[in-house]
């Protein structure tokens, strides 16, 4: 099937999501769209997959304009979408998931689970799939999962499958299985689109590349002749370094310690299993991992957020094990949390506000109990100045802030802080290339300036750029430790899937 989007517009109060947007993706070809958060990608395959009525605009299919009242007319059509988020039931079976809402009945109105097990076996092996339809769903690493949602759609006749940010939680290893996934796809005739941020891969795996920009196109490139730099200039409209420029690291003294550090759950589960760890100054160390294998509970025991039931923690030789959070920070810990809307800021707060969340109640902006709203203002509009807030209206709610300059607001916060130990956890997460290069500067003269800097990211490419040294978890545990230069993402990913010798 051939896919043409003719004039796509879609308005909002207040935003223009998609402006006059064409694009074609062709039969038995990759089509990559690309472009920063905000850019329209999401709108635009909101009203491709039904889920939005565009207010102006054509969808084609083999040349016959399509009218989608809601998602049950796209998947008529043989439009599938594979989520970035799984939707499946962790508790299901594989050919529970797969058959739901669709589900074979026989007599009674039963379910006919030979016939739901035999639909999905037979698409795995068309496919070249290799998934068990009686596996629980809960059990199978997040590479099969996704399997499992390409085989929901493709048992719904789908024939244009949009896959949304597909090796986001992947292996470099799991990677290569699903570029395999694709080819196999393409080779049947199948129309594909592949929205990503992560150039590299488009590069790799599409046939066309189409780039938006503020809800336009403004842009196509030629996989085979096209670079990185090509792709992240055209996104943002500047030219941009991909390159991360630091020099060899000289550690210094310990900063950070963690000896036999161990949390558990409600039910007495371990989420970290006698972790140990250190962090020096004047280096950057580097924790990679699938989401979900202890990053998260390792950041809030260090910062105090949650309780740990045995083991020590020490900043600078002293034990901060039983510190609250605030004790912690004013020791000297900086932290950029993972979630910046839920964790990093408070939305409604003006972004003054923000920048003072947590110092507002010591010198200089406190004074006998009372906020010094001089002092406050000359603080931000020096901070929203030096890191590059845009618009530097510190007026403003945070909530108004686009990701990239609700990040660069808590980076700002943390990084102006003369402390010891900085924690970074996912800190570009969801922003776009521009503001990705200028956090990853930020990160750097840190580091150069003697901080203790611990990253926490579940991007392979942003670990290796930045860490000197990197640390794997897998199932709550350290499982490898190696120098940046003296390892690979291949040796890196078999640890993440826990797979390493």
């Amino acid at each position: 099937m051939e896919l043409e989007l003719r004039g796509i517009t879609k308005q909002f109060p207040g935003v223009l999501a998609n402006d006059q947007v064409s694009l074609t993706a062709r039969s038995g070809k990759v089509l990559a769209l690309i472009g920063e958060n905000g850019a329209g990608k999401s709108t635009l395959m909101n009203v491709l997959s039904g889920l939005y009525r565009a207010d102006a605009g054509e969808i084609l299919i083999d040349g016959v304009t399509q009218a989608f009242h809601d998602p049950g007319d796209a998947i008529e059509a043989g439009i599938g979408m594979v989520h970035q988020h799984f939707m499946l039931v962790p508790v299901f079976s594989v050919y529970e998931n797969v058959v739901l809402g669709v589900e074979p009945t026989k007599k009674g109105g039963l379910l006919n689970r030979r016939k739901a097990r035999t639909e999905v076996k037979e698409i795995s092996e068309r496919y070249g799939l290799a998934v068990d339809p009686d596996a629980m769903v809960e059990d199978l690493p997040v590479g099969i999962q996704q399997r499992v949602e390409i085989i929901k759609v493709l048992l719904r006749g789908a024939k244009i499958l949009v896959f949304d940010e597909p090796t986001a939680v992947l292996t470099p290893q799991e990677v290569e299985e699903f570029f395999g996934i694709v080819a196999e796809l393409k080779a049947r005739g199948a129309t594909i689109i592949f929205i990503t941020h992560k150039l590299k891969e488009a590069l790799a795996v599409a046939d066309d590349i189409t780039v938006l920009r503020g809800g336009k196109v403004v842009g196509h490139a030629d996989p085979k002749t096209a670079t990185p730099e090509d792709l992240a200039s055209m996104m943002v409209g500047r030219e941009i370094d991909l390159t991360v420029d630091r020099e060899q690291a000289t550690p210094g003294a310990t900063v950070l310690e963690l000896n036999d550090v161990t949390m558990v759950d409600d039910y007495g589960r371990p989420l970290l299993n006698k972790v140990n760890l250190h962090v020096s100054a004047g280096e950057i160390v580097g924790v990679a991992g699938i989401q979900g294998n202890g990053q998260t509970e390792l950041v809030e025991a260090i910062t105090g957020l949650l309780p740990i039931a045995s083991g020590e923690i020490s900043l600078d030789g002293e034990s901060i094990t039983n510190a609250s959070p605030r004790q912690r920070h004013r020791r000297g810990i900086a932290h950029v949390p993972e979630d910046r809307n839920h964790m990093g800021m408070v939305g409604s707060f003006t972004v003054k506000e923000n920048l003072v969340l947590d110092s507002y109640y010591s010198a200089p902006f406190s004074k006998g109990g009372r906020l010094q709203r001089e002092s406050i203002e000359e603080a931000s509009l020096a901070l929203v100045d030096a890191y590059d807030v845009r618009p530097p209206l510190i007026e403003n709610t945070g909530s108004a802030l686009s990701g990239g300059n609700a990040q660069k607001m808590i980076v700002a916060r943390e990084f102006s802080r003369d402390v010891p130990l900085v924690i970074c956890a996912q800190p570009t997460r969801g922003i776009d290339v521009g503001s990705i290069e200028y956090i990853h500067e930020q990160i750097v003269r840190k580091r150069n300036e003697g901080k203790a800097i611990l990253i926490v990211s579940t991007e392979l490419d942003e670990i290796f750029a930045l860490s000197d040294r990197i640390l794997v978890m897998y199932d709550g545990k350290i499982v490898a430790e190696r120098l940046a230069g003296e390892t690979t993402p291949t040796e890196i990913g078999l640890y993440m899937a826990g797979k390493g010798s």
